[in-house]
């Protein structure tokens, strides 16, 4: 499912809820179930939400309504993806900085 939503820093809970044709208070239930969406409050209670709270938003949202898994099966996703996905990112890091030293060795000889 491709994202239709307009690029901007924050989304409001009613535009990511008209995407995923869910009502706010689904987006809510699932912002306290799972750790991993994390929108900005503001002091009135206003949340907004990331491309990066979007893209796990869509994701739950595959499972559950299209893989038919239950909240508990979706934590359970979650958690065997996050592991491997933090580890792959350290690895990349890792591998930048390798890179990095390897250039300015190159600049120096230059």
């Amino acid at each position: 499912m491709k994202l239709d939503l307009p690029e901007k820093t924050y989304y409001s809970i009613s535009e990511v809820a008209r995407v995923f044709n869910v009502r706010a208070s689904t987006l809510r239930h699932w912002e306290k179930e799972f750790t991993q969406i994390k929108p900005k409050k503001k002091k009135n209670g206003i949340r907004k939400y990331t491309i990066e709270d979007v893209k796990t938003i869509q994701y739950i949202h595959h499972l559950t309504k299209e893989k038919k898994l239950t909240l508990s099966g979706v934590k359970k996703v979650l958690s065997q993806r996050s592991q491997p996905e933090k580890d792959k990112k350290h690895q990349i890091i890792a591998t930048l900085r390798e890179i990095r030293e390897e250039l300015n060795e190159i600049r120096d000889a230059l």
